[in-house]
């Protein structure tokens, strides 16, 4: 049996320097994606509207798949983190190995899923007859091999649960560099290279894709977590399916959910809805803070509760949450002050402009609580809790989201202003509810573990 892992005790200011050492590599890993994501569909936009929903309904059912491989990501991240937290990096590789067979069987059942069902699946998303002829075309380029999608996220969880983030940030920065050149030239053709179009961006999206999975895989293999296919792991199969199932479940209802409360919106006007939309494209950037510290309280919890040292593993979770807290409250003040110049980038008509500044105004203050639901979210999946997130996410989506838009919209008439109150005080009900649970979580887990030594004495 391996010991624990050997942490030394830190200071508070210490404690900082591990947690941005951890964070601002994902952080700009995150903003790199968001950022080619937005020059894609600026390259795609030149083809024609057609080209731009194609690609957008497509994406909302590729949503779906990564939801799944990102679910399996969490259950790998709180497992490997916890491994090499108690030291026992043979458990860690075995479970490392486990993740990649099942993850790439799962990108395997969705590519055969997307080949034989690509045009129903569109059909059901509301596609019309002039979208769909690009958008099959589109699907199955991307989707067919998913394989790429799954092993990308896979490997990037296994490097960053053991406390690796700067390796899969550097990879993220070369293939994403690569997707805008080779989606420049499969797009409109260049250097004797003949534009494709819409499957030239599918292409270009697949090829990096491939480069990526390959270059993350040899980076793992160089890793103190290099694992064989030779060896058998199927004991930790279940483990990992215990701990991604209700991550994905958490990120499935959150999806159906948007999809409900989008068509609440819908019901109050085009305008509106295309000022959420437009809100949405801008606030996304405000995420990216979050998401980078989420990451390192995921990994940090997990590792300090392997190494037995539960009240570290609660400190980092707290501090970890404040960090981003003031990170995204000074967000919050650029939203403020910045929204009315942001709304321009995205559209002319005075009234839209108006209406988007609101909402970002409105979000704008709810950037602390965001913050805090985004950590201790991945703090508890660190944690080995990934049902919490699941709740909360049900509770604010169902509940809170759609029951506020409906009754300060519909009833009430106040317009955007009130679809972004609705989301600002689930945001808020999130972050009380998830302090809570991690609170109660790491105490009860320590009482039980008192209880256990107290026996076996």
């Amino acid at each position: 049996m391996s010991k624990g892992m050997e942490i030394k005790d830190t200071t508070h200011k210490e404690k900082i320097k591990i947690i941005l050492a951890l964070g601002i590599p994902a952080m700009i890993e995150n903003l790199l994606q968001t950022v080619v994501g937005f020059v894609d569909t600026l390259f795609v936009s030149k083809l024609g509207l057609t080209e731009v929903t194609a690609v957008g309904v497509t994406n909302a059912i590729l949503a779906v798949y990564l939801a799944i491989f990102l679910a399996m990501g969490v259950g790998t991240s709180s497992l490997i983190a916890k491994s090499v937290g108690a030291g026992d990096l043979e458990k860690a590789k075995a479970i490392a190995r486990q993740s990649t067979l099942i993850s790439a069987l799962l990108g395997l059942v969705f590519g055969v899923i997307t080949l034989f069902f690509a045009k129903p699946l569109l059909e059901l998303m509301g596609a019309e007859p002039a979208v769909l002829e690009s958008g099959v075309i589109y699907f199955r380029i991307v989707a067919v091999p998913s394989i790429f999608i799954s092993l990308m996220t896979i490997f990037g969880s296994i490097l960053r649960s053991a406390g690796d983030t700067k390796t899969p940030m550097k990879v993220g920065l070369w293939i994403n560099l690569l997707h805008i050149v080779l989606d420049y030239i499969l797009i409109f053709g260049a250097a004797g290279i003949p534009g494709m179009g819409i499957a030239g961006a599918a292409w270009a999206t697949v090829l990096v894709r491939l480069v990526g999975s390959v270059m993350l895989f040899m980076y793992i293999r160089k890793s103190k977590l290099a694992f064989s296919f030779k060896k058998r792991a199927g004991e930790y199969t279940l483990p990992l399916l215990q701990l991604s199932v209700p991550a994905a479940a958490e990120r499935l209802i959150m999806r159906f959910g948007q999809v409900l409360y989008f068509g609440l919106i819908v019901r109050i006007g085009t305008e509106v809805y295309a000022a959420h939309t437009i809100a949405g494209n801008i606030e996304i950037f405000s995420y990216m803070p979050g998401y980078g510290l989420a990451v390192a309280a995921t990994t940090l919890v997990g590792q300090y509760l392997g190494a037995g040292r539960r009240e570290d593993a609660y400190r980092f979770g707290l501090l970890t949450a404040g960090i981003a807290v003031l990170f995204m409250s000074g967000v919050g003040v650029l939203l403020f002050i910045f929204s009315p110049v942001a709304a321009t980038w995205f559209t002319s008509d005075s009234s839209a402009i108006e209406m988007v500044t609101t909402a970002l105004r409105i979000d704008a203050f709810a950037q602390p609580f965001l913050a805090i639901g985004l950590v201790l979210a991945g703090a508890l999946q660190g944690a080995g809790d990934t049902k919490s997130p699941m709740y909360s996410t049900a509770i604010g989506m169902w509940l809170i989201r759609v029951i506020g838009v409906y009754v300060l919209c519909i009833h009430f008439n106040m317009g955007i202003a009130g679809v972004w109150l609705s989301i600002a005080f689930d945001l808020f009900v999130r972050a009380i509810f998830l302090y809570f649970r991690f609170k109660s979580k790491m105490h009860k887990d320590a009482y039980a573990q008192a209880g256990q030594a107290a026996k076996a004495k």
